[in-house]
């Protein structure tokens, strides 16, 4: 493209209708223009609009100004230069001079001009105002309206080249050779499309924030197939950790920052929604309603947030209305899923081989090779084998309905959106479902008054009872499907009872629903009697229901009958205060925010249990029809107190400087440390903005250092924890039972807060015009008073005590590039990619410096150890196993690490940890005309997780296996599998590289052509196709290496050390591929 337009950033402190009143304070000596140009935008707040090419022929400039008007100092500047100027509204358009030269007069008819309306939008089909619209090499033009209109007269002695820019978007140029009505669609700019980002309390531009502060790229936010946004974020921004070890329907997946810090405290970061502290989980926020998220990292930028900042904050802003006619949208897709990278069982042949195998090595040579009654009857009647994952299995499906109208005046603003959502999992009653309704209101009441509503309801469904992969996995294909009665055969393979059918739980017409009913407003006042004053109230109340039940027939296998509810209700409620003051003189910029807050969170919980029901017509919604009943009950209730103060300074938009502090009051900690106080400072230094970087502007156009230091907290502990607390249990005096108490847990009235204290180092940078752009980061952080059990002197009648005597560390580096790698009328290829590197480890643990073999907790090295045998192969026939007593044919053979002649636990060592050593993210994005292709690729390196699906434990010879994992016999001695036989005395893990890249997602879509749709009364139509899940490269062994323990499954990613059963637990669910067909339509 010959004219690459640039922007100078739009800073609109005051509409002023008198004129161009601004002062230029400035002396430079051979400056080029466009520095020149940067300094009137920063001292202005005018945007300069101009060619590349123009400004190329223009002289470097000598000049020397103090309090002189604009338009005088814009005259000085281009005094004998080849340029003028024309200033229209806020925006400076520089055109080329016209040279008037002597023509022979020619008898000519004047052409009829050229008359062009039109309409820009953005890719979603909202109106964009304000957007430049000028002639080509001259100072023409026009800004569109409030409802993105516009319309030109020109010359038409010839095409007429029309030039769209607009802050934040790609510009563009259209030629026009006859009157016409042009509609335009302008693309966010990948280096602009956060040029504002939410820091907590408020917003900043980009250039002047000073701490870390990582912004999802909005395209991940719409036309992807996922139930939660965190499923959507993955990948795609530097420092975030999301496992998604299930894609269970309304499963959330586990996330933590710059790694994990807390042992036994919760990792995962603080939501804050629309600028209020949010206590739901990511299932209750509908990804469609989302407009931006901006995760603050460092400890300088968590530090607003005190006790609640120290593992991250992710900052949510929901979808607004925008001022102009009434916007309704409709957003939809569905389409299929299906399990990815399936371990197929053993068939009937193969089965039997195997047993037969199995019977040879256990010595019993003559044994059948079905051992279990019911098996060697249903062969011998030539029973059709059973294929137990095709029976618990069925076709995936998803689909997502959303309807939403915005629109309003300057004055009343209005978002409302209404969302159901269905997903039918890939097993057999598994399922998810989601219906929400989201209503946000601003409005100006005075001009001195701005007030907000916001308020939604959300229900999530995952009712239902659900077959089990992992018995479906365990099976024979020779077991029973269907007992005489036509129901399903509770113990197949009969008489072994270990193993039920994984069908029968479909009985159970269990419930699981949460509900979230939130509202939050504010109200904003600016006198005018103090310009730059403000303040803000925000308030915020939710109610979040939660009720569960199940129900265990007889036809599951229980013959009296088993009932449980559960009952549970949290509410909570926030008030915040905040005083903000901003104000600007000469070069010096100043602004204050203080808050005072209080929130108040309360939940109760009731569980009612029942068995022995006379029938399985009652269930759980008639206890009392149980003659076996038990009840439960639980009440806490817990308070916080804040105030914080911050402050910020730029000088010359060069020099930035913030000053944080809070101080945080938590009603769960004793009155020895009741308070906590988490300060931090941040710098910054635009260096582009200096002279001496004039020189550099046509390559750097973007140059920012940055430094931070703070300290913030994790509130870690519970409402009670402080308190020595007693429990209530059944004792019999004088023949009758009675209820007393008995000492359950011993307090610590010195319990206080985890503390992460950070440094951070960063630089932001854009070479040629942005055409590169990014940012490189440095942290090093460390957390001290971890809460940990401390074991003390049974004599004082407790075994333990939670004590802060832990310290982890954690230091990384992370990259984010941005690039615009080709940019033609028609195509264009952008590139974003991000890699974060962290290593993690524990510092100290129980103040003796010993490791914690027990818990996996190893001094000097990184949380969630495998600390294991190192295998070296397969013990083979002849061989001398003298170092290992026990050991037979085919067993494991392991390192003798100590040299002690004998393998024993001294052998085990620290093999690795199940945090990845670096994670990254590829998104390239393509576009020809109405078309864009998008790929983006997860990548995640450097990780051990244990692969329980290779371990038999002692059931070689009676569950199923995999098809495709080889076993060792004496015909086929390999040397990385054991024999059948092998029952696993050491408890070894097999751990094995969980490293893998995956094609995470794929979207192709097609935006249709706005003169088109005009005639038929449409904005915007766009159709597309998108993957998920779609192919993964990994050397691992089994269904997925992101399918982890389930205890990691939390959002509160307090991930299991090793332990657990992984693929072998019985709530295992695959991995899901999804392929949907979606579009998008607004009015």
């Amino acid at each position: 493209m010959k004219l690459t337009f640039f922007f100078l950033t739009v800073v609109m402190l005051q509409a002023s209708a008198t004129g161009y009143a601004q002062l230029i304070t400035w002396s430079g000596r051979n400056v080029p223009v466009e520095k020149i140009f940067g300094i009137i935008r920063q001292q202005s707040g005018y945007t300069i609009v101009a060619s590349r090419d123009v400004l190329q022929k223009a002289r470097p400039v000598t000049v020397s100004a103090e309090n002189m008007p604009v338009t005088d100092f814009l005259d000085l500047v281009l005094k004998n230069q080849p340029l003028k100027y024309v200033i229209e509204n806020k925006s400076i358009f520089i055109s080329p001079k016209t040279t008037n030269l002597a023509a022979p007069t020619v008898n000519t008819e004047a052409a009829a001009p050229l008359d062009i309306k039109g309409k820009v939008t953005d890719d979603s089909g909202n109106p964009l105002p304000g957007v430049s619209v000028r002639v080509k090499g001259t100072a023409q033009g026009i800004s569109t309206g409030a409802d993105g209109g516009f319309a030109l007269r020109v010359p038409g002695d010839g095409p007429v080249v029309l030039q769209f820019t607009y802050l934040g978007m790609v510009p563009q140029e259209v030629t026009v050779t006859v009157s016409t009505t042009l509609n335009i669609t302008m693309k966010m700019a990948v280096e602009q499309q956060n040029e504002v980002v939410v820091v907590g309390y408020g917003t900043k531009k980009r250039s002047d924030v000073t701490g870390s502060i990582s912004s999802v790229p909005t395209e991940r936010l719409k036309n992807l197939p996922v139930t939660n946004v965190l499923q959507a974020v993955q990948g795609s921004a530097a420092g975030i950790n999301i496992v998604s070890n299930t894609s269970k329907p309304g499963s959330s997946p586990a996330f933590y920052l710059r790694g994990m810090k807390s042992i036994t405290a919760s990792n995962a970061p603080l939501i804050v929604l629309d600028g209020v502290p949010f206590g739901g989980t990511y299932n209750d926020i509908n990804p469609n309603d989302i407009a931006s998220i901006d995760v603050l990292k460092d400890v300088s930028a968590t530090a607003i947030y005190g006790a609640r900042g120290a593992n991250g904050v992710i900052m949510i802003t929901t979808k607004r209305g925008k001022s102009g006619k009434p916007v309704i949208s409709y957003n939809g897709y569905g389409g299929p899923e299906f399990q990815s990278n399936v371990m197929k069982n053993m068939n009937g042949e193969q089965y039997r081989t195997k047993n037969h195998w199995y019977n040879i090595q256990a010595g019993r040579p003559t044994a059948p090779d079905l051992p279990y009654l019911s098996e060697q009857n249903n062969f011998a009647n030539g029973v059709p084998e059973v294929n137990w994952q095709k029976e618990i299995g069925q076709q995936g499906y998803i689909q997502s309905h959303e309807l939403s109208i915005s629109g309003g005046t300057d004055n009343v603003k209005y978002y409302v959106s209404g969302t159901y959502l269905k997903q039918e999992g890939t097993i057999k009653g598994y399922q998810f479902n989601r219906s929400s309704i989201r209503a946000n209101i601003d409005a100006n009441v005075t001009s001195w008054l701005k007030t907000g509503l916001n308020m939604f309801l959300v229900n999530n469904n995952n009712d239902g009872g659900k077959a089990t992969l992992f018995d479906a996995n365990s099976l024979s294909p020779y077991g029973t499907l269907y007992n005489a009665k036509g129901d399903y055969e509770i113990y197949p393979i009969a008489p072994q009872t270990l193993y039920q059918s994984p069908l029968v739980n479909l009985y159970d017409p269990g419930l699981n629903r949460t509900k979230n009913m939130s509202a939050s407003g504010y109200a904003e006042v600016s006198p005018g009697f103090i310009k730059g004053l403000k303040y803000r109230v925000n308030g915020s109340y939710s109610y979040r229901p939660v009720r569960t039940a199940n129900y265990t027939s007889r036809k599951a296998g229980d013959q009296l009958g088993s009932a449980e509810v559960y009952n549970e209700e949290t509410k909570q409620w926030i008030v915040e205060n905040l005083l903000t003051y901003a104000t600007n003189f000469n070069k010096h910029g100043l602004d204050f925010t203080a808050l005072y807050s209080a929130q108040r969170d309360e939940l109760f919980s009731t569980k009612l249990k029942a068995n022995s029901f006379i029938n399985d017509n009652l269930d759980f919604n008639n206890l009392t029809a149980g003659q076996v009943q038990k009840t439960e009950s639980n009440y806490t209730s817990s308070s916080l107190l804040s105030q914080m103060f911050r402050a910020n300074y730029t000088y010359d938009s060069r020099y930035l400087v913030t000053a944080t502090v809070r101080r945080d009051g938590f009603s769960g900690f004793g009155k020895n440390n009741k308070y906590g106080v988490f300060p931090s400072v941040a710098v910054g230094w635009n260096v582009h903005n200096e002279k001496f970087m004039a020189a550099a502007a046509p390559v750097i156009s973007q140059l920012k250092l940055r430094a931070s230091y703070g300290k913030s907290g994790n509130q870690a502990i519970g409402a009670y924890q402080t308190l020595t607390r007693m429990n209530t249990a059944q004792y019999i005096y004088d023949g009758v039972t009675t209820i007393g108490v008995i000492p359950d847990v011993l307090g610590n009235a010195n319990l206080k807060w985890e503390t992460t204290k950070g440094l951070n180092v960063g630089v932001d940078f854009g070479l040629w015009n942005n055409r590169l752009s990014g940012t490189i980061e440095a942290y090093n952080t460390n957390t001290f008073d971890l809460l940990l059990s401390r074991k003390i002197p049974a004599v004082s009648g407790y075994t333990s005590v939670f004590d802060n005597i832990g310290k982890t560390a954690n230091k990384g580096i992370e990259v984010l590039l941005n690039s615009r790698n080709i940019e033609s009328d028609n195509f264009t290829w952008q590139t974003s990619f991000n890699i974060s590197f962290n290593k993690n480890k524990v510092v100290s643990l129980y103040g003796d410096n010993k490791d914690d073999i027990g818990n996996n907790l190893f001094i000097g090295k990184p949380l969630l150890g495998i600390y294991d045998y190192t295998m070296t192969g397969i013990w083979q026939e002849g061989e001398d196993m003298k170092i290992d007593p026990g050991a037979k044919p085919g067993y494991i053979r392991f390192q003798d690490r100590d040299g002690s002649g004998k393998i024993d636990a001294a052998d085990r060592s620290y093999l690795g940890s199940q945090l990845p050593k670096y994670i990254a993210g590829l998104t390239n994005t393509f576009t020809y005309k109405n078309v864009s292709l998008n790929i983006f690729v997860q990548s995640v390196h450097g990780q051990l997780r244990p692969n329980y699906i290779l371990d038999n434990r002692d059931q070689g010879g009676t569950v199923n296996l995999p098809a495709e994992i080889p076993y060792w016999t004496s015909e086929n001695k390999i040397n990385t599998n054991p024999s059948l036989i092998y029952n696993n005395p050491k408890g070894y893990k097999y751990a094995q590289d969980a490293s893998f890249v995956r094609i995470k997602d794929v979207t192709l879509s097609y935006t249709f052509d706005k003169k088109m749709l005009e005639r038929y009364k449409i904005g915007h139509l766009m159709m597309y196709l998108s993957g998920r899940n779609l192919g993964t490269f990994t050397k691992w062994t089994g269904w997925d290496p992101e399918t982890a323990p389930t205890s990691s499954t939390s959002t509160a990613t307090r991930l299991n050390n090793g332990q657990g059963g992984g693929s072998q637990s019985s709530d295992f669910y695959p991995l899901t591929a999804t392929i949907v067909f979606g579009v998008n339509i607004s009015l």
